[in-house]
């Protein structure tokens, strides 16, 4: 079993609640857990970490306090656009943010966003580049870029109509709207809807779950449909015969068969002690 050890960092803290299973906690709550330089420093950090080590497969994502993530910091914000031109020649944080999403896309590990309370702006995409997100009745969630004079940033604007379909992300995106964890739930924003209580038992359990299964074709499923949002059907096909063929070549396929036959639980080599 895994040690759980809480280890803080200056914007957050992270912790092995179960083997294969990391949680993250962002935990500048006074702050709404805006994404600053600062979090997407600590979180590189975790992820350099976590990220070469094979006894990590899922991540659980979510916030201390009443928030998720609100989005940029607006006191920092305000400060850097109060500067003059040219120490404001480019976008607010935008080359230490715009790299966050990215880098959770890529990433061979699962992401799943807990989210806890309001997700807008900066604060939604970041779920958005999560793969399974999962809401608590509090959750709030919003592209309101908008409604700062903004358009969306940090991948809204590719990730939110590929979730929703263009409609229904313009109509976020244009009107600013929040809405709640039930309409967030009929539009496929999240996969499901928990009391506050249940949120992080319940997106902890999922993510053991999915650390439980072979992890060679878990990082190859996660590549095969984020690969899937950028190719066309033969291109992703071919891609899916690569993935089926690599795993055919791998001895986990060989025993989910012969445990199927037998009537028994598979018996995979997860490697979590490693």
């Amino acid at each position: 079993m895994t040690e759980n050890k809480r280890v803080d960092l200056e914007t957050l803290y992270h912790e092995r609640p179960a083997p294969g299973v990391g949680l993250v906690t962002l935990n500048r709550p006074e702050r709404g857990n805006g994404v600053v330089v600062e979090l997407v420093r600590d979180l590189f950090e975790v992820l350099d970490a976590w990220e070469p080590d094979p006894s990590v497969r899922v991540v659980v994502l979510t916030g201390a306090g009443k928030q998720f993530s609100a989005g940029a910091d607006l006191v920092a914000m305000r400060e850097y656009l109060l500067h003059e031109l040219p120490v404001r020649n480019e976008p607010f944080n935008a080359r230490a943010l715009f790299p966050l999403t990215q880098r959770l896309l890529a990433s061979r590990l699962v992401f799943v966003a807990a989210i806890n309370g309001g997700a807008t702006a900066g604060g939604l995409d970041f779920a958005l580049a999560c793969d399974l997100r999962i809401a608590s009745t509090a959750a709030k969630l919003g592209e309101t870029y908008i409604n700062m004079g903004l358009a969306p940033g940090n991948g809204g604007s590719w990730l939110l109509p590929k979730l929703v379909g263009s409609g229904v992300a313009a109509e976020l995106a244009l009107t600013g709207d929040v809405i709640n964890a039930s309409r967030a739930l009929e539009l496929g924003l999240v996969s499901r809807v928990v009391e506050p209580e249940q949120l992080l038992p319940t997106a902890l359990e999922l993510a053991a779950r999915i650390a439980n299964k072979p992890w060679r074709a878990l990082e190859a499923t996660k590549q095969a449909l984020r690969a899937s949002w950028t190719q066309d059907f033969a291109t992703a096909m071919n891609t899916s015969y690569q993935v089926t063929d690599a795993l055919h070549r791998q001895p986990d396929l060989l025993e989910a068969v012969e445990a199927f036959l037998e009537k028994r639980a598979p018996r995979f080599n997860q490697g979590f002690g490693e």
